[in-house]
């Protein structure tokens, strides 16, 4: 008997996954390849958009290829991509401009600075998020000054908006709303660009693509490319796809994603929080966008958290791998004389300092690698609970659940330590590495009667270990404050 599936592809920083998504909910195999990240300059990060496609279209046709030999018709397609990476390409040629600007680039740090005290105000007012430190539109100004092809024939976009106008035989040229407000300069309420900010920036705002709901018409695949003529049905930012997958369907309930940093998000509800802008670090974005309406969230981010481990295995060798570290805290008390800061990156919750750096502290002639294991560990714990507590401040509600997945959530010690310090339920997922490729795929199913609901799509997740807080409120909260003293100081 044939079974109905959706083709979903991930598209992201360090490479490009595709599976088919059955209607039973489960993802096939993943078929995954690498993509290249380029440093040419400490303050540039860049890739390859030819490469992006490339690549991309190699894995949506294996797991088209496993479809069509296991019985699976595939009904729609579903894209999920890294946010805020720009694109420039020739609309005639189909061919880059340049090399894509990723989402990591600071080279106008300094200069979107000084916009800051003006624009801060406006943009937290209307876009959720500060002028901050990357500004794709800014970068696509600067290009257009340099190049020699007429500006009818130039495209901008996200990666979403590049891979779309390929694989629907070029008909396609939009953003879904959930790249649109990563991109910075997108108006929540309005579902439009905010075209005064576009012209501070110095970019002509007939060159945006105009933004699409999440599940809006995204146009065929092109079967010369694919071999397959489907309805690209849904079409969002990685995060936001996870969101829907791990089941933040209900506002307070949030999802913490852990990987090189750490995403906390949490879904805040039909209209924006009025207290955006009242913690550092806290972004109000589009969750996703459906039938010309926005269910919006909320996100905070812990730059060094995986990263510091593997800075401690690979780079200082002092563990032989994560999973030591977590056995050697397991064995270990908590302490309260021994701490570790995880700001390696820079700090933005509770408070922004892109120049803090990490400490070890309280350290003795007794400190033996059990202590510090288990120090490492609960500090990121303490630097993850802390963009809880800003989450909760932000839209004024209680986070109530949080489903965790992601390479440190292996760790019992890590998420049992999270329970205690942020106060709140966390269920580790079962299958979190295929999150993103699911949320988007479930919101194409909807929209293709695959499914009755994004209720009824994630459903049929199976139930995680769930970690359940474990200290007294009076003990968590003096563990809390003594956190917060030890923080303030490693950053005077």
């Amino acid at each position: 008997m044939t079974r109905r599936g959706i083709l979903a592809v991930d598209e992201g920083s360090t490479g490009t996954r595709a599976a088919v998504v059955g209607e039973d909910g489960v993802c096939g195999p993943s078929f995954y390849t690498a993509v290249d990240v380029v440093h040419p300059e400490p303050s540039r990060v860049e890739q390859d958009a030819a490469q992006l496609l490339e690549r991309t279209v190699g894995v949506a046709r294996q797991a088209i290829a496993w479809a069509g030999e296991n019985g699976v018709e595939i009904v729609g397609m579903s894209v999920c991509t890294q946010r805020a990476t720009a694109i420039l390409w020739d609309r005639e040629t189909g061919q880059p401009l340049a090399p894509a600007v990723v989402w990591q680039d600071t080279r106008y740090a300094d200069e979107l600075a000084k916009l800051a005290p003006e624009w801060d105000p406006v943009l937290w007012a209307g876009t959720g998020r500060p002028v901050g430190t990357r500004a794709p539109f800014l970068w696509a100004a600067r290009q257009l000054d340099q190049l020699d092809v007429p500006a009818d024939r130039v495209r901008f976009g996200s990666v979403d908006t590049w891979l779309v106008w390929h694989l629907s035989g070029r008909s396609r040229y939009v953003m879904s709303a959930t790249n649109a407000v990563a991109f910075g300069g997108y108006r929540l309420r309005e579902h439009a660009w905010d075209r005064e900010w576009l012209a501070a920036l110095g970019f002509p705002a007939e060159l945006a693509p105009p933004p699409v709901d999440d599940d809006g018409d995204f146009g065929y695949t092109d079967p010369e490319l694919l071999g397959i003529e489907v309805p690209i049905a849904a079409v969002m930012g990685d995060q936001h796809a996870s969101l829907i997958a791990l089941g933040a369907l209900t506002p307070g309930q949030g999802t913490c994603v852990h990987g090189t940093g750490t995403f906390v998000g949490a879904l805040a509800g039909d209209e924006p929080p009025d207290g955006l802008g009242k913690v550092d670090g806290v972004l109000c974005l589009v969750g996703w966008r459906s039938a010309g309406h926005s269910r919006f969230s909320l996100e905070a981010y812990t730059s060094t958290t995986g990263s510091a481990l593997r800075w401690l295995t690979e780079d200082l060798g002092l563990f032989r791998s994560a999973a030591e570290i977590s056995e050697l805290a397991a064995a270990q008390p908590r302490s309260t004389s021994t701490w570790f800061v995880p700001t390696l990156a820079g700090l933005r919750t509770p408070v922004q300092r892109p120049g803090a750096r990490g400490v070890l502290t309280g350290l003795s002639l007794a400190t033996t690698r059990d202590v510090v294991a288990r120090a490492v560990l609960d500090g990121i714990a303490h630097a993850v609970s802390d963009t809880v507590d800003a989450l909760r401040t932000t839209m004024n509600r209680p986070v109530t659940r949080l489903r965790s997945g992601g390479g440190l959530a292996a760790s019992d010690v890590l998420l049992q330590s999270q329970a205690d310090f942020a106060g709140v339920e966390i269920e580790r997922v079962a299958d979190s590495a295929t999150a993103s490729l699911r949320g988007a795929a479930y919101l194409a199913g909807v929209r293709l009667g695959v499914w009755p609901s994004l209720a009824e799509a994630v459903a049929h997740q199976g139930k995680g270990e769930v970690f359940e807080p474990r200290l007294p409120e009076d003990e968590r909260r003096e563990l809390r404050d003594r956190w917060q003293d030890v923080l303030a100081a490693s950053l005077s």
